[in-house]
């Protein structure tokens, strides 16, 4: 190659090399600008998307930040029956707040709180990379004033932290911060937040003060300082009498944080560390007893609303109101019945009631008792308990509405009340008079409550069929059924009034609920309601009906006692027998552990229970005839509340055909009116259930 040639490709090379570096340049310069560009969109975005959701928050006021936090709980005729922490709060003023205790919550809760305008970029940000490190999103980003506009104004329910209400929370700290000292924005704060308590809600640090240590807060030593400021991230969870062992960790882990923003020494942290946890709390609580508006007979109601509330994701101290389906009046009823009505017949202040009263259109639980003759709040709300056997008012859920739903049995089907051992057992069934009656209808089977023809026709449906029929009732169970269960299911008096008021809602089951609405600190309403689930045909509701009629109404019915006269209704028995050989020699024959009467109308469906809390202890038995105070409460509450209501009967669906048999009417579903034979012969507990 000549001198020359290689002085020309040397500087095709340099030329190449040039455009190369030149085309990377654009290439980045292109990315930056985009990238710049991109972030810069997003920016706009993002102001404008927050100006459109601060345009729309709800507006903060003085009264706003500074009252307590009280849920008000309302009745079905908006008046308001409980109030949940009204009062029950010892306003303390800045002035007479403890430096410590500033110390302490700023450091536990927004350590930057004296440098940041209500929002804390920085914060947001080590939130974000400790969430991104740690692979959850335990770590948050509000700040103290953030924390306050949330318990002031907005909803604490998990579903409703949306970008649009973080927005709104921002927002609204900004204005706090522009308005309020940092001084008045702590006193706020500590005066607002929930500090738990027993059987009872305090707001506040200074009532919590007094609640647990029973001094003001400038008495105080450190340590107990520390674990007040530490409560309000957990009230209930760091409570020190219920959890100690959390409630020290927190302790200390609040005194590190204020050893790290350098407001006590290492000395003085180490020597709160070492006090005991229980150090000064006291057992004679002093709070304002303004909390219970409310009198007794709403206490078990209300316990279940509070739980109700939980489950669907609110907080029950953060400002509601919460408007439930309690109707006041029925109640009142239904408590005086338990507690002081003579005719009721209860024989000692021992043995125990649950009852829960549904609309059956809706699935609204209007009236609900949990106990009697006790004066503990919120305490052991047996209208919801499942530990106990529901006797025979299992026979129409699980033996024979699957029998007339899947095998179409007619009210005058044959079945069989003959001797009868359980399938691969030497155990033989009895019935409650331990007399045979033969061959005899469905209808008079029901009605004189007999075992041997209930369990007879389970087995003809079959457990699957039965669980099936049963879970569309709201009725699922842990463990497999088996063919004692069709005597006795465990089962509460709320889920038994919803299961049977389907019956009365031609096979329409709704689930029950207490609350329908909840209206949150920012004015935002929630509807709540039961959707209805066709659980049975029409024909089986109406076929059911008029079977369950037969108890209360027929000469040899179980339920007579339970009759309202000339109202329609219908309803069904159902009493526990103790196990055979558990008699011991104190238990005479006729003993039973429970009773239960569940009745309705096509207005009202009622379950009630009775029996003790400590059957095997000697004397807590129910004899033959304190077996009837179930069916009494029934009677004189579905008598009070049926005074102002329709009373009609329900109506045959075209699919049922009525005929005579005996003299009697009977009904069977169009295309199957023959008399079947019931297959089953010889068939695991020796349980008599009437």
């Amino acid at each position: 190659m000549s001198q020359r040639d290689s002085k020309d490709s040397t500087r095709v090379q340099r030329n190449q090399g040039k455009y190369k570096k030149s085309r990377v340049g654009k290439i980045i310069k292109r990315t930056i600008l985009g990238i710049l560009a991109f972030v810069s969109l997003m920016i706009i975005i993002g102001t404008g998307l927050f100006a459109y959701y601060a345009s729309s928050a709800p507006k903060i006021s003085y009264s706003s930040l500074s009252s307590d936090n009280s849920t008000k709980i309302y009745d079905n005729s908006n008046r308001v029956i409980y109030r949940l922490g009204a009062q029950n709060r010892d306003y303390v003023q800045s002035k007479d707040i403890p430096k410590k205790l500033k110390d302490a919550v700023v450091s536990i809760e927004d350590r930057r709180f004296y440098k940041h305008h209500g929002v804390d970029p920085i914060r947001i940000v080590g939130a974000a990379l400790s969430n991104v490190i740690s692979g959850n999103e335990g770590q948050g980003g509000s700040t103290l004033t953030q924390q306050l506009v949330k318990l002031s104004v907005f909803s604490t329910n998990t579903k409703d932290r949306t970008m649009k209400r973080k927005a709104q929370d921002a927002w609204l700290a900004l204005q706090v911060e522009k308005k309020y000292s940092k001084q008045k924005i702590l006193e706020f704060y500590i005066n607002k937040v929930y500090m738990g308590g027993n059987n009872t809600s305090v707001y506040g640090m200074q009532t919590a003060s007094e609640y647990y240590y029973g001094k003001k807060l400038n008495k105080l030593s450190l340590a107990q300082t520390a674990m007040l400021a530490g409560m309000p991230q957990s009230p209930l969870g760091y409570n020190p009498y219920n959890y100690p062992k959390l409630a020290k960790e927190r302790r200390n882990t609040v005194l590190d944080a204020m050893e790290s923003n350098n407001t006590i020494t290492a000395k003085q942290a180490t020597a709160a560390k070492n006090e005991s946890i229980k150090n000064g709390l006291t057992n004679n609580h002093k709070t304002n007893d303004l909390t219970n508006v409310n009198e007794k007979y709403v206490d078990s109601y209300i316990g279940k609303v509070l739980q109700e509330l939980r489950s669907r994701g609110y907080n029950p101290n953060s400002g509601l109101s919460v408007h439930t389906n309690l109707d006041l009046s029925a109640q009142k009823k239904l408590y005086d019945l338990a507690n002081n009505d003579s005719r009721v017949g209860f024989p000692n202040d021992t043995m125990q009631v649950g009852a829960t009263l549904v609309d059956p259109r809706t699935g609204a639980v209007n009236a609900m008792i949990g106990s009697r003759k006790t004066d503990i709040q919120f305490g052991l709300n047996r209208a919801v308990q499942t530990d106990r056997s529901s006797g025979s008012t299992a026979k129409p859920l699980m033996d024979y509405g699957p029998a007339l739903e899947y095998l179409n049995y007619p009210t005058y089907q044959l079945v069989h009340d003959t001797p009868y051992t359980y399938p691969g057992t030497n155990v033989q069934l009895k019935d409650f008079d331990y007399r045979y009656q033969g061959t005899i209808t469905m209808r008079k089977a029901l009605a004189e409550s007999r075992n041997i023809p209930a369990i007879r026709t389970l087995q003809n449906v079959g457990i699957n069929n039965a669980t099936r029929f049963l879970s569309s009732l709201g009725m699922n169970f842990n463990s497999t059924l088996n063919l004692q269960n069709g005597i006795g299911l465990y089962v509460s008096p709320e889920q038994e009034a919803a299961a049977y008021a389907a019956f009365a809602n031609n096979g329409e089951y709704h689930k029950p609920y207490l609350i329908n609405k909840v209206v949150t600190p920012d004015n935002v309403s929630h509807e709540i309601s039961s959707n209805g689930v066709q659980a049975m045909s029409p024909s089986t509701a109406f076929m059911m009906n008029y079977m369950l009629k037969g108890v209360m109404n027929l000469p040899y019915g179980s339920g007579t006692e339970a009759k309202v006269p000339g109202l329609y209704e219908a309803g069904k028995t159902g009493t526990t027998q103790y196990p055979e050989g558990s008699y011991q020699g104190y238990l005479p024959s006729y003993a039973a552990m429970d009773s239960w009467f569940t009745g309705y109308t096509p207005n009202y469906s009622l379950s009630v229970w009775t029996g003790y809390d400590h059957q095997f202890q000697t004397g807590n038995y129910i004899t033959a005839a304190q077996t009837a105070i179930a069916q009494r409460i029934y009677k004189y509450e579905m008598q009070y509340i049926s005074q102002n209501k329709s009373n009609e009967d329900w109506v045959k669906p075209n699919d049922v055909t009525s005929v005579k048999s005996n003299g009697l009417n009977e009904y069977f579903k169009n295309g199957h009116s023959a008399i079947q034979n019931d297959s089953t012969t010889n068939s695991k507990f020796n349980t008599s259930s009437k």
